[in-house]
């Protein structure tokens, strides 16, 4: 199919991330990739139940920092430029996001 015959979905929004921006947040997700990774091996060898529990607050913490960067860009970046536009559905959506995160 040619490039000018493919279908473009407006449904879904997407946000280009410049290089620093996508490899910081590749980072981040690797580094909890493999303290998951380590989780499933102190199961696998029988390890002790508080230090699993350990490792799982610890990749809590490295999620919900994960969040907070992300969620701040997005505030700096998508919510403001979708504002400056007048799209004013984006703080509505911004408020029900903050209620996903937060439960």
């Amino acid at each position: 199919m040619a490039d000018e015959e493919k279908v473009v979905c407006n449904c879904c929004k997407t946000k280009h991330r410049d290089a620093k921006e996508y490899q910081d947040l590749i980072r981040r997700l690797n580094r909890i990739e493999g303290q998951v990774r380590g989780v499933r091996n102190m199961v696998e060898s029988d390890r002790y139940c508080v230090d699993i529990l350990t490792q799982v607050s610890a990749i809590t913490a490295a999620l919900n920092a994960f969040n907070k960067e992300l969620l701040s860009q997005h505030i700096k970046e998508c919510v403001v430029h979708d504002i400056q536009e007048g799209r004013q559905d984006t703080v509505d959506e911004l408020c029900a996001t903050l209620h996903k995160l937060m439960k």
